[in-house]
């Protein structure tokens, strides 16, 4: 009779192998291991799926969502790439680093890297196409970004992780600004190098004047991220309260400033992201039945114990970690990837003594770049339908911008002050 284990990962397997949702991949094999085993009764099921969820801090979930489609619509996004453009829309590559340059503003408010991706894509890369850029390249660009710029805070993967590993949202929040700089910044290095050798063209600088009017217009959709992350820092309000102004915030800027949101379309929006949070949440709560029947069958403790029989040294369980993440945020995507190892690293971490914020940020950064690896990351894949691109022909250009941030993910690895130095001066 095949051990409990091997059903439980060889179902799971089989039934993503056949297409089933994640989730119901995960509900169905922790069913038929109760069921066959009986470790447990099954209403450790139930019991698990509402523990899971049981939370003050996840509700700011769906408000950062619901944050994030308002603010798209309601013209905030237009007028944050148009304070990029007057920044770097005179330098080689410009329109490449206008993509970088915006997904730092617009991921620090849509707290989504799907959303991310998706607007991105829809907003840049016809401008891009007119300047001579190829689709493929184009896509690759704005993947690379997207994939740096899950780092930016308000991320919805830092909220679910704050809550795994006992650690403060609002500290991961702050220590990602760092990171994400120091892979925006290699991501600019690769462009500017490959708008020099492939004679790309850059926009005219612009005037005093016209980066009066940009800053101007960008002044309050800057507001957003100055109030939500002041108040956070100041105590006046938790992320959660925090995400809930925001959609106050975005819904009062489209619909009576800007005057580009409509009550059907924010109702459609409120719609959209229940749809949205049912698909995460009941992620989160049958990965917690199947962790815990994993846990159950002390899957921790021979990972643990394999991982320490080579080397009982941080720095190696961190590379393991990079690795695992970026492997398996690419098949199963960020969420149930985390949901899954994170219960089976963290007593490793904690044995080691690693920073727990430091390895958290890692684990963000390296899920995000796994979302964007072919064939199966789910953010190159919403890329590639947007701009109507075949997702072979974006793999070779989006190489180069994988090897940076996989060499960037490498040195915040090595260097821990990027990760925490913001952190330790909020203490």
């Amino acid at each position: 009779m095949l051990p409990p284990m091997a059903v439980l990962l060889g179902l799971f397997v089989l039934l993503l192998l056949i297409r089933t949702p994640v989730a119901f991949a995960f509900g169905m094999s922790s069913l038929a291991v109760l069921v066959l085993f009986a470790k447990a009764p099954l209403i450790i099921i139930p019991t698990r799926m509402i523990a899971s969820v049981d939370s003050f801090v996840l509700l700011a979930v769906p408000l950062f969502i619901l944050a994030g489609s308002l603010m798209e619509t309601g013209g905030i996004a237009l007028r944050l790439i148009g304070l990029a453009r007057v920044f770097v829309g005179h330098v080689k590559g410009a329109l490449g680093m206008i993509v970088v340059v915006s997904e730092m503003f617009f991921s620090g408010i849509s707290g989504s890297t799907v959303a991310d991706v998706s607007a991105m894509s829809s907003m840049l890369i016809p401008s891009m196409r007119r300047a001579g850029y190829k689709p493929e390249y184009s896509v690759a660009i704005v993947s690379a970004a997207s994939a740096m710029g899950i780092l930016i805070p308000p991320c919805i993967l830092m909220v679910i992780l704050g809550a795994m590993i006992g650690v403060s949202v609002a500290q991961l929040f702050f220590a990602g600004f760092l990171p994400a700089l120091v892979l925006a910044a290699l991501l600019m290095l690769l462009l500017y190098w490959q708008a020099k050798r492939y004679d790309l063209p850059a926009g005219g600088r612009a005037s005093v004047r016209e980066m009066g009017e940009a800053i101007l217009k960008a002044l309050i959709p800057l507001g957003m991220p100055a109030i939500i992350f002041g108040g956070i820092l100041g105590g006046v309000f938790s992320p959660t309260e925090a995400a809930g102004i925001a959609v106050a915030y975005a819904f009062v800027v489209g619909m009576f400033v800007y005057r580009e949101l409509t009550l059907a379309k924010a109702f459609h929006f409120c719609i959209e992201t229940g749809v949205i949070t049912g698909v995460v949440l009941i992620l989160v709560q049958t990965a917690s039945s199947y962790s815990y029947l994993m846990a159950i069958e002390r899957v921790p403790l021979l990972v643990s114990n394999w991982i320490l029989s080579v080397s009982d040294n941080p720095l190696f369980f961190l590379l393991v970690s990079n690795l695992i993440f970026v492997v398996i945020g690419n098949i199963l995507e960020g969420l149930p990837a985390m949901i899954i190892f994170i219960p089976i690293l963290l007593p490793i971490a904690e044995a080691l003594k690693v920073d727990l914020i430091h390895w958290g940020i890692l684990v963000i950064a390296a899920l995000g770049i796994g979302m964007f690896i072919p064939p199966a990351g789910v953010g190159l894949i919403v890329g590639c339908a947007v701009a109507k691109v075949p997702m072979g022909l974006v793999a070779r250009p989006l190489v180069p911008f994988m090897v940076m941030l996989l060499i960037g993910l490498a040195i915040l690895t090595l260097v821990p002050w990027f990760s925490t130095v913001v952190p330790s001066m909020m203490r």
